[in-house]
């Protein structure tokens, strides 16, 4: 950190209140230093052991010379924690030498102010007394008083109410009317008014005679001429005389008709460009899902398709507590399970698979190289890691009944899928599956706030030393990445299969635990399965106390490599060196303990709390003097949005696009660009809630808005207002996730803050691209950009 005698230390509650240094009362940010007896350190070490906080600097504590240790609080977090310890003598007297010499300045300067005199001026006239005097309210009229006088003896007398009959009075009314006293009139002098010159108006009304509707005429048989009316019309010389005038128009209508469409309208098919017409409905209902045991009274958080199989789809639901939820913290009963739901589309009646989690899920994300694997970011800031390889031959039994039948017919694929075999029927009447999570980060070491964003990174081969290529699982790849409100982003390794056992061994061990009796003995051995982050990026800026706290997060493709010197090393053997601290903190220069990050250039947009966007640049360089590690960073932050961000996403056809929401507002931003969005729109009338990319048309996403509507918009026909908008649920749209089944059938997963999931069929129009449609977007960002620039 750059001094070699300071140690930071997290000092919990207990420990605070032990030696008397609990924040903002024993120690504040003027008064942070406090004298601890080396003593009183060695015998708390005693008395707690490894739980004491001491514990990680015992040895450091036992080889200091002096008799009392200094330790100084630190609230912004300078070293990393919230105290830290001064291990020499040296800088213990320096560092209260500085406090005494800002003390007595500061005394210095209160006397100096207090010498210095002020000066006043004489006060000079120049005539504001008399437009004063002019303005002042003066009394011309004298005072009218008045006497009330009672009788002596009536002094003190009590009061008595009695009843009064109101049919006594005329019209059974009494009333004390208000008079007009001339005496006491003033007459107006002179009153300002407004004036307007209005042409007369003139109301007149009219109305119109109705008749209510009946039949003119009925006809119960056609009429028919008879055969001798027939024949004389036939024979008929006005016919002939008729027929003789119209029949070379007639000849040349049918010619027309055989050489071209006369009814094709020109001007409606150059509008459409190869267009089939607009459809009544854009996103069509397809199926729903909701469970009465786990989505009742919850908001669906997220909502992810399986990348691989068809027809899976998984959601995540927190609970919004009322207030009488969050006064009384201790009925459990009114909490529900955290759990991640799996259905499918064969059987939507039934939970395929169950994810149990040891908090509410706020968002997941399946491993695109390895669907099995699952990461969830809690509510809590915890990181939690679930395997269905187990369950693979499940999700993937559940087929539609179409393909399993021999000699369907293929024009009724819907209907064949939405009548299961009797197989299914009998599968389905079973309770779904348990899963546990077979990994969750340590709680000292994951995010204070919930996590509120997860993305995976890719993990490719890379060059070793050798100069071949290897993808050892065992080496340090950063897979996973993780942001939070508590202005921090993670980056984590994936625990081997190994570990993650272990971690399943060890969870039911502890159920087993809970249901042994007190006097039986544990004999079993605790393991050491923390999960802890590899990198922490700290968005916080030091000089100017500003905090960016994310709660989205969009990377760009992203090569990391851990070079360590010499051989590669396994995890555990990397692990081992770093138990005090186990990332390296990106907002400061390196631990000692920790090998060099080479070749990481981070890149990132960041959507926080407060509505901003922010791009920043990390990277890491090496000093040229000191040969350390250096971290350098450049953030740009726009402040656009009004609320809190919910969707930051980069375009699936152009990688330096980006979609912002949040708030009333949102925008399209390209990356590198210093002057703001290509593209904003105006404030809505409602909030907007969610939003996503469309999965096959460049210029066309979807947003969702509080008021259950979806808004399509399509740059190629409108940019200041979405081109459809269809509304889906009478409730707050919380999630919208798009998917391409096939070719020619796509998805669209809209969740509402009812528990519901509506799975929408995506029109034909809306999901092929027209002719040049990606030459044409690129072309108008790209004017948009000149623009700005």
């Amino acid at each position: 950190i750059g001094h070699p005698e300071i140690f930071p230390l997290l000092l919990t509650a207990k420990t605070q209140e032990i030696f008397n240094c609990r924040p903002d009362e024993d120690v504040t940010e003027e008064n942070c230093f406090k004298c601890i007896k080396k003593e009183d350190i060695i015998q708390d070490l005693k008395t707690r052991a490894k739980t004491s906080d001491f514990h990680p600097l015992k040895k450091v504590i036992l080889e200091y010379p002096g008799e009392e240790l200094l330790l100084v609080f630190d609230p912004d977090f300078q070293y990393g924690q919230n105290f830290y310890i001064v291990a020499s003598e040296e800088a213990k007297e320096n560092l209260l030498k500085s406090l005494a010499a800002a003390e007595e300045k500061e005394e210095t300067e209160e006397e100096n102010r207090e010498e210095t005199l002020e000066v006043h001026k004489p006060w000079v006239s120049l005539g504001s007394e008399k437009e004063v005097e002019e303005e002042s309210v003066k009394e011309r009229d004298t005072k009218i008083k008045y006497k009330i006088s009672r009788v002596r003896r009536r002094f003190g007398a009590p009061i008595t109410f009695s009843d009064r009959n109101a049919s006594d009075e005329k019209d059974s009314y009494a009333e004390c009317t208000a008079y007009e006293d001339n005496t006491f009139s003033i007459k107006m002098l002179e009153r300002d008014v407004g004036l307007q010159r209005a042409p007369k108006l003139r109301e007149t009304s009219t109305q119109t005679k109705w008749t209510y509707p009946k039949n003119a005429s009925t006809q119960y048989c056609p009429r028919q001429l008879s055969d001798e009316a027939k024949a004389e019309s036939l024979s008929s010389e006005a016919l002939k005389k008729f027929l003789t005038a119209v029949h070379i128009r007639m000849e040349i209508a049918l010619q027309q008709n055989e050489i071209m469409n006369v009814f094709f309208d020109d001007w409606k098919a150059l509008a459409q460009d190869q267009e089939e017409g607009k459809p009544d409905v854009y996103l069509k209902a397809y199926q729903s899902f909701t469970d009465v045991q786990y989505l009742k009274n919850r908001t669906i958080s997220c909502v992810r398709w399986h990348p691989t199989i068809y027809g899976i789809i998984a959601l995540s639901a927190r609970k919004q507590p009322s207030y009488e939820e969050q006064v009384n913290l201790s009925n459990k009963s009114l909490l529900h399970q955290s759990v991640i739901l799996l259905w499918s589309f064969f059987d939507p009646i039934c939970l395929q698979l169950v994810l149990k989690a040891p908090e509410d899920i706020y968002c997941f994300q399946f491993n695109p190289s390895d669907p099995n694997i699952i990461a969830g970011g809690c509510v809590n800031g915890e990181v939690v890691l679930w395997d269905i390889s187990k369950h693979e031959e499940k999700l993937l039994s559940a087929k539609p009944v179409a393909d399993e039948i021999i000699g369907s017919s293929e024009d009724e694929p819907r209907a064949a899928a939405a009548e299961p075999s009797h197989m299914q029927v009998q599968q389905s009447s079973t309770e779904p599956s348990l899963v546990r999570h077979c990994a969750a980060s340590s709680m000292p070491y994951t995010h204070t706030k919930a996590a509120t964003d997860v993305q995976w990174l890719p993990c490719n081969s890379e060059d070793n030393q050798k100069g071949g290529t290897s993808e050892s699982r065992d080496e340090n790849y950063l897979q996973l990445v993780t942001c939070s409100p508590d202005c921090s982003i993670l980056f984590w390794d994936i625990p081997s299969v190994e570990h993650r056992e272990k971690f399943l061994y060890e969870k039911i061990k502890e159920e087993r635990r809970s249901h042994m009796p007190a006097d039986v003995p544990d004999t079993d051995e605790d393991l050491d399965l923390s999960w802890k982050p590899l990198i922490k990026i700290n968005l916080r800026e030091r000089n100017s106390n500003t905090e960016y706290g994310p709660t989205r997060i969009s990377l760009r493709e992203l090569q990391y490599r851990y070079k360590p010197p010499g051989k590669a090393k396994s995890l555990s053997a990397l692990r081992t060196p770093i138990k005090e601290k186990p990332y390296t903190e990106m907002s400061a220069s390196s631990n000692k303990n920790l090998e060099v990050l080479e070749n990481i250039s981070t890149d990132f947009f960041v959507g926080n709390e407060d509505g901003e966007v922010v791009y920043s640049q990390w990277k890491k360089k090496t000093h040229t003097h000191s040969a350390k590690p250096v971290s350098q960073k450049y953030t740009q932050k726009y402040a656009l949005h009004t609320e809190t961000i919910n969707t930051l996403q980069k375009s699936p056809f152009f990688k330096d696009i980006f979609l912002t929401i949040g708030g009333q507002k949102f925008a399209i931003w390209k990356e590198g660009l210093t002057n703001g969005p290509i593209l904003q729109s105006s404030c809505s009338a409602g909030r907007y809630t969610a939003g996503q990319w469309s999965l096959t048309r460049p210029g066309v996403f979807f947003i969702g808005r509080d008021n259950g509507n979806i808004d399509i918009w399509d740059l190629l026909k409108k940019t200041h207002e979405p081109s459809h908008f269809q509304n889906i649920t009478k409730a707050i749209i919380t999630f919208i996730s798009p998917s391409s089944a096939s070719a020619e059938q796509h998805f669209l997963a809209v969740s509402d803050n009812l528990g519901v999931l509506h799975i929408l069929e995506i029109c034909h129009t809306l999901c092929h691209p027209s002719s040049n449609e990606h030459a044409k977007i690129l072309d108008y960002f790209e004017r948009e950009v000149k623009y700005l620039k």
